[in-house]
């Protein structure tokens, strides 16, 4: 059976989803301020997961091993 086209994902579709558990999700909520101990567990308000993505540092890395195979090189 094949998958419907409004069901496929694309790849610039894909968005930061809440896969927390409801211990994190309290966690969270008591750092925001936003839960205090005796509410409910149950019915929790969402919370946002933000993904943090780092740049890769290739430039550098490439000039320090340029700067260090001048600095092995015999005969300067």
């Amino acid at each position: 059976m094949t998958i419907d086209k409004s069901l496929k994902v694309r790849m610039g579709a894909i968005r930061n989803r809440n896969v927390l558990t409801r211990a994190e999700r309290v966690g969270k909520l008591v750092e925001l301020e936003r839960w205090t101990e005796g509410d409910p567990v149950l019915g929790l308000p969402k919370t946002r997961v933000v993904k943090i993505t780092l740049k890769k540092k290739k430039k550098k890395k490439a000039e320090e091993e340029g700067a260090e195979a001048e600095q092995k090189k015999p005969g300067k």
